[in-house]
Formats: structure tokens, sequence, C-alpha cells
């Protein structure tokens, strides 16, 4: 599992662009940049939508005056659900990037895959929130259950940053 100090594998995230789907590389998402990556095991699902994506909604702009450029928030869904559950949550309103891990690549090379079948949720991602600059976790904040949203919430990192 990636550790504070660890540089991010450089995958690649999908995102809806103006033509529909594009590539984005995870390297070119933070290389000389400061950001926030959090990561929620399902878009739709009730902790991710009531809690998590709205805790960094509220903090975007106390993340933006400690000098973090953007706000991503991964989940291994497709760009389109991504797309509509943005635009749903007012996420894509805020500025934070909704970015697919459809097949998990960046989840499994970061060690945090959860799987949960009996709930439906196979190659889904743990509840993270991470401090990255310049491709290196600077900090790390993992929820021990992925139905909680405390550790990983927006107001927790941004106190950690302090």
């Amino acid at each position: 599992m990636i550790s504070v100090g660890d540089q991010l594998p450089d995958t690649q995230l999908t995102r809806m662009g103006a033509d529909g789907p594009e590539q984005v590389a995870i390297s070119d998402l933070t290389k000389g940049r400061t950001v926030v990556i959090f990561a929620v095991p399902g878009a739709f699902t009730p902790t991710c939508h009531s809690a998590h994506v709205p805790s960094f909604i509220r903090t975007k702009d106390q993340f933006a005056a400690k000098g973090v450029e953007e706000i991503i928030c991964v989940s291994a869904n497709d760009p389109f659900v991504m797309q509509a559950w943005g635009a749903a949550t007012g996420a894509a309103d805020a500025g934070i990037a909704m970015l697919g891990d459809a097949e998990s690549t960046f989840t499994d090379a970061i060690g945090m895959r959860f799987d949960a079948p009996p709930a439906g949720l196979v190659g889904r991602s743990k509840r993270y929130a991470m401090l990255v600059t310049d491709g290196e976790v600077k900090l790390l904040n993992l929820e021990e259950s992925p139905g909680q949203c405390e550790i990983s919430a927006g107001e927790t990192l941004l106190d950690a940053m302090s």
C-alpha cells in the first residue's frame, strides 16, 4: 500500500472531455503541482454522496488558500457516471475533478483495492484522502471502514495541513 513519501504510479484515469471520454495521466495532474486526491468506493453510494464529496465542496476554498491547485475525486466508475455524479452533487460546479478508474488500475497500483461482493462492489477503492506535491504523497488519511467518512473528510485533511 502506498505511504507518505512515496511517488504516485504513473497510471491513467478517465474524465469527460469536450469530445467524450479522455485519458489523463496521474503524472500530468501532479507534476509541479499540489493537489488533493480523494477516493470513494462508488459514485452515488450513501456515504460517498452525502458526506465525502460534500466535505471537499465545503473546504475547496480553504484548500486553495493553502496552495492546493486542484481537488480530484477518484472512483472505480466510468466517466459517464462520474460526470453525472459531479452534476448531482454540485462537485462539478465547485470545480472538483471527477475522474473514473473503471478498471481500478490506479487503485490497484497504490494498494487501495476494496471488494464487497454482497453489496455488488468489486474492484472498488478504499476511502481515503491524500495531499500530493509533485507526485509525492505528503499526507495520507485512510478510513478503516468504507462506510465511514471522518479521517478522509475534507476538514480532517485540511486540519492535518496546519
